[in-house]
């Protein structure tokens, strides 16, 4: 191959398969959607897999980006799916809104939550004060699912308000715990999820403000935050990442968020993106695999 050819050739990314991953990492860090479940229940081979990470002594963590439930509904349907995960083992980005409230002083601030009962639930319990969905008086705008409301009628209402609390000069404070904006259901099926209902939002207040819109603050993947929350709870420390892999579905997310705080990185292929078709530009995986089993 000629030189000029060979700096053009996109670059191979080496396949790896479950034992020589558990060989090289002592600590993985586990997406959820897509890689141990899918709306229908557990992927083939997940359970197995998770049963060799306690057998080879390896720490694991699933990180999730749902933030429409709580802690102990998301380990019940787990546990219904045949899949072992501890509490210890489970963060979600509905875990980081208590500590984002803190550090934003939103504690006692009146908050619109889009999102089902355990979705306000999780604000609630960060220190936030739910308000209906309709209510013009709203200085915190957390948008955790697309479930939980009429998305038409909630969103057309939620932009106008948005608009007037800014012209009046007392703009919303905007969260985001879950930036996915796909998930998979299912072979062959996606649904939408709260980073799509964010973009809408995001998009009509571009549309107000064009030279500084206002943004949603991200706090699940591929923000630094979980990852960072995650090692720590784990106790790896700075000198152990390159001992520590991703394992994910998703490259703006799982494989950004992974490289973004030195970690590596494998993307399979059970649920968003096919690692058969990488781009030219953006994250690349370190490894990729078909399935963990």
């Amino acid at each position: 191959m000629s030189t000029s050819a060979s700096r053009t050739a996109p670059r191979i990314v080496p396949q790896i398969e479950p034992d020589p991953l558990l060989a090289r990492y002592d600590v993985v860090l586990l997406d959820s959607y897509g890689v141990l479940v899918d709306e229908h229940g557990a992927l083939p081979g997940a359970a197995p897999f998770l049963s060799r990470l306690r057998e080879a002594g390896r720490r694991f963590m699933v990180l999730s980006n749902d933030a429409s439930r709580q802690p102990h509904s998301s380990i019940a349907r787990y546990r219904a799916r045949g899949l072992s995960i501890e509490p210890a083992q489970l963060l979600t980005s509905g875990d980081l809104l208590a500590p984002h409230f803190a550090a934003e002083g939103l504690a006692g601030r009146r908050c619109v939550v889009l999102g089902p009962p355990d979705s306000e639930a999780l604000v609630a319990n960060a220190g936030g004060v739910v308000i209906p969905r309709d209510d013009p008086t709203l200085e915190v705008l957390v948008v955790c699912d697309d479930e939980g409301y009429s998305f038409r009628e909630t969103i057309e209402a939620l932009i106008g308000t948005l608009y007037a609390r800014a012209e009046a000069g007392e703009p919303v404070h905007l969260v985001l715990p879950n930036p996915d904006r796909i998930y998979p259901r299912g072979p062959g099926q996606f649904g939408l999820t709260a980073g799509s209902v964010a973009a809408v939002i995001e998009g009509a207040l571009a549309l107000r403000w064009p030279d500084d819109p206002p943004r949603f603050y991200g706090l699940g993947k591929p923000h630094a935050a979980i990852f960072e929350t995650a090692l720590s709870r784990l106790g790896v420390g700075e000198h152990e990442r390159d001992r520590v892999v991703m394992v994910g579905d998703q490259l703006a997310t799982d494989i950004a968020g992974a490289h973004g705080v030195g970690i590596d990185s494998v993307l399979v292929g059970t649920g968003v993106c096919d690692p058969r078709r990488l781009p030219k530009r953006g994250p690349r995986p370190t490894w990729w695999m078909r399935a963990v089993g």
